[in-house]
């Protein structure tokens, strides 16, 4: 039976969580699927995993990096071997819910919408060694409960703090139609691409089902557990003010004022907390400047408590 799905797998020395990874898709009750196994030159042993999953499986294709080249491009370098009417994305140390791509494959293709967008939890490290499954966020649930069918940003702005590539199923002619292709060389690289998904796209879907749980690496060797380094934080910036760009861009008024809020309120407040005792007063400088912008965008709106206090620290810098 032909793939009707293509899954782009990229990793880089993530040896210790990609069999799970991977496991995870060969689990999927829709197993019509093929996935693009992309090894971004690892030191370790994760190009030998993706290996042995294409000799016991065919519906696994590897491709190798002969140069560590970073997550947008080693998805890009997936994106150019999407044969399927449709393309999905799993980072190699997350896992994919059994019924991930049966319902979102489902949604969109019977809604004739460009793509189809789930929640999410996080993964994180128990007492016993091993991981589990948080709950759904309530920005998570925002955009994606209850279920829509053949939405815009229009009537759902709060779709908008869904920013990650792997919750989502889209066709590959919009894509291709749209000129989607992820910035290389930063970080955070999903964040711009997926406003501009909700801003090209005729129409999207929305789930509520859980199709991913994202994992907390216990060494914490995850990029987005090093936002306490200064290169990190300005590509992090970067992304969050480019997304926000692009909505404005668009029109989307409501969904850049959902977005600065959110912002606001789950980005800031942790940023402050390390820039509190961090010892580059750059990092100060720049996370302040940052906050004076979107403060100024959010004159006017209801923040927590949080989100208050963070604003008034980081005005301070």
């Amino acid at each position: 039976m032909p793939a009707v799905v293509t899954v782009i797998v990229p990793g880089y020395d993530v040896a210790e969580w990609a069999v799970d990874a991977l496991d995870s898709l060969r689990a999927q009750t829709l197993t019509d699927w093929a996935a693009v196994l992309v090894d971004d030159a690892s030191t370790d042993a994760t190009g030998a995993v993706f290996d042995e999953a294409a000799v016991r499986d065919p519906r696994f294709e590897v491709v190798h990096h002969s140069a560590r080249a970073g997550l947008g491009a080693a998805r890009n370098t997936g994106i150019d071997r999407v044969r399927t009417p449709f393309v999905a994305f799993l980072d190699a140390d997350d896992r994919m819910t059994p019924t991930a791509l049966e319902r979102l494959v489902t949604t969109v293709d019977r809604s004739g919408s460009d793509f189809a967008l789930g929640a999410y939890v996080r993964l994180r490290p128990d007492t016993a060694g091993g991981y589990a499954a948080g709950h759904v966020q309530p920005w998570v649930s925002a955009a994606t409960d209850p279920a829509r069918t053949g939405t815009t940003l229009e009537h759902h702005p709060d779709a908008s703090g869904n920013i990650v590539a792997w919750s989502k199923v889209s066709r590959i002619d919009f894509w291709r139609r749209a000129g989607l292709r992820f910035p290389v060389g930063k970080a955070y690289e999903d964040q711009i691409v997926a406003q501009q998904m909700y801003t090209r796209a005729r129409a999207f879907d929305v789930i509520p089902d859980v199709v991913v749980e994202w994992r907390e690496r216990a060494d914490g060797s995850s990029i987005t557990q090093h936002k306490g380094e200064l290169p990190v934080m300005r590509d992090y910036l970067e992304a969050l003010a480019d997304g926000i760009e692009v909505l404005d861009a668009a029109g989307q008024t409501r969904a850049a004022a959902s977005r600065v809020r959110l912002i606001l309120a789950m980005d800031l407040p942790p940023l402050v907390d390390l820039a509190e005792e961090h010892p580059d007063p750059a990092y100060r400088r720049e996370l302040g400047a940052f906050a004076r912008e979107l403060s100024a965008r959010a004159d006017g709106a209801v923040l927590g408590e949080p989100a208050a206090t963070a604003l008034a620290a980081a005005r301070l810098w």
